[in-house]
Parts: structure tokens; C-alpha cells; sequence
């Protein structure tokens, strides 16, 4: 990433993270894998402020690092009541990502936006648990699966008239 990019980039997060601090919720538009299937590249997400004693296992949390963004899944939650911690992996991943601190954490997610259709986020990964495996250990696979979910949403898009 050239120095302009990754400066605007930092930016972004710092806007971001100050909008879901001072008014309680953001909306974010998702560019990552690492959440697949939960949440596709190009789905919105909206971010609810959270602490970290109000975040449970299997919830999906925005937290910033490094001047990026991550949208994972908690595995668990460690540390103390002096430092909690939470330690989290994308549902596609293989290892756990380095404990989030308090001070990382803008909230959780409470409803991915896919199209015209909304709908909260599952609580665990273990509802389909065989094609998470998959995606974990191939990204040909993952390749295959985004391509199908396009082509599902452009052939079935889901209208208004259509959603309970």
C-alpha cells in the first residue's frame, strides 16, 4: 500500500471509529474474506458501540488495529476484571487473532445488509459448521462460493414485496 493510500485509509478509521464513539452506531461496508460465509465482501454492516464486558462468545465485533478495521467473531473472553480481553477469528480463519483490548473495541455487529435484504447475525459458526471447514482450507473453494453468491443475487435479487 503506497504512503497517500495508507494515510487516507487511517483516516477513514480514525472518522469511522469517532462516528460509533460519540453517536452509538455506524454503518460500514465490508471488503474482507475472512468473515465468509457470515458476512460477504460488499455486504453493510451495522456497528452498535459496545464494551467489552457486554460482548458474549459467538458475537461478531468491529475492533481497530494498526489503522485497519476487523470484523471477527469472539472465541472467548480472557484476561481480567482489572484488563479484559477478548479473542476473536474470522469464521474463516484458522487461528485466533492477538487478544483485543478494550481501548481496540468500537462495538458489536447488529445487522448485516446483503442486498435489499437485512438480517441479524448468527450467534455461531457451527450452523454450518462442514462448509466453514471447507472455506478454511481452500481459498479456490472460497473463489467458488463468492461467484455463486453474486450469481444467486443477481438471478433471485429478493424485493420488498418478497421479505417477512
Amino acid at each position: 500500500m503506497n504512503q497517500p493510500t495508507y494515510a487516507s485509509a487511517i483516516l477513514a478509521c480514525d472518522l469511522a471509529g469517532e462516528v460509533v464513539r460519540t453517536f452509538g452506531e455506524v454503518r460500514l461496508r465490508v471488503f474482507g474474506t475472512s468473515m465468509v460465509p457470515s458476512i460477504l465482501p460488499g455486504d453493510l454492516i451495522s456497528v452498535q458501540r459496545a464494551g467489552v464486558s457486554d460482548v458474549s462468545n459467538g458475537e461478531i465485533v468491529l475492533y481497530a488495529r494498526g489503522g485497519r478495521f476487523f470484523v471477527h467473531r469472539v472465541v472467548s473472553c480472557a484476561g481480567s476484571s482489572k484488563q479484559p480481553l477478548l479473542v476473536t477469528r474470522g469464521d474463516r480463519l484458522l487461528q485466533n487473532d492477538p487478544p483485543v483490548f478494550a481501548s481496540e473495541l468500537l462495538g458489536r455487529v447488529t445487522f448485516i445488509q446483503r442486498g435489499d435484504r437485512q438480517f441479524e447475525p448468527f450467534q455461531s459458526r457451527k450452523s454450518n459448521l462442514p462448509l466453514v471447514r471447507l472455506l478454511q482450507y481452500s481459498d479456490r473453494a472460497t473463489s467458488v462460493y463468492l461467484r455463486l453468491a453474486a450469481l444467486r443475487q443477481s438471478f433471485f435479487p429478493r424485493s420488498a414485496e418478497c421479505r417477512q
